[in-house]
Order: C-alpha cells, then structure tokens, then sequence
C-alpha cells in the first residue's frame, strides 16, 4: 500500500473516532475554534497582500483572534469529559463563565488598542 493510501486510512480512522467518540458540545467547540483560527489566518493574509496602514486595527484584530482562541481551548480543555480527574472542582457551566468572564476583558482591551 502506498504512502498516500495509508495516510486516507488514517484521516478516515481519525474522523470515524472523532464522530463517534466526541461528545456533541465539544463539536460545537471545535467548529468555533476553527471559525477563529481561520478568521486569524485570513487577517494576517490580508495584511500580508494589502498592507497594514492602520496597524493598532489589524493587531487588534488578530489579537482578538488569537486571545479567543486559547481561551476557546481552555474552554475545550475543561469541559472535556476525559479530563474531568484534572479540573475536580470545575464545572462545564464554571469553565463555560470563566470563558465569556475572560472574553469580555479581552475585548474590552482590544477595543481600547484600537485606538
């Protein structure tokens, strides 16, 4: 078999586990996620091709993107069902209020920087 057959084997494994073993709420994490990491790679594309003439806008931008992303991940992290042995005291709903608490101070200094 090739090295190009085994690899589809492998994705296609990938993605059968990830459907049936990921709860519906991660999924739902996960499609944010992506949503913020493309939004970020489509800014700093931007910026590459057209330049970035008022740059505290672009940096805030991607800024916000990056910020939400690790927060998302955090996110992801703890309202993981696996990893319930690792955050005992933390609930799906604390995790889910620590992150919008976390994103509303990010953007409130995001908005300041814009300037």
């Amino acid at each position: 078999m090739s090295a190009a057959g085994n690899l589809v084997t492998v994705l296609r494994k990938l993605y059968d586990e990830y459907n049936d073993k990921t709860p519906q709420k991660l999924k739902i994490v996960d499609a944010f996620l992506l949503y913020v990491m493309l939004t970020g790679i489509f800014q700093f594309l931007y910026c590459c091709l057209v330049g970035t003439f008022p740059f505290n806008s672009f940096l805030s931008g991607f800024i916000s993107c990056v910020g939400t992303f690790v927060l998302g991940v955090c996110l992801r992290v703890q309202s993981n069902p696996r990893n319930r042995m690792e955050f005992k005291g933390i609930s799906p709903e604390r995790a889910f209020a620590d992150f919008i608490f976390a994103n509303v101070i990010l953007h409130l200094v995001v908005m300041n920087f814009i300037g």
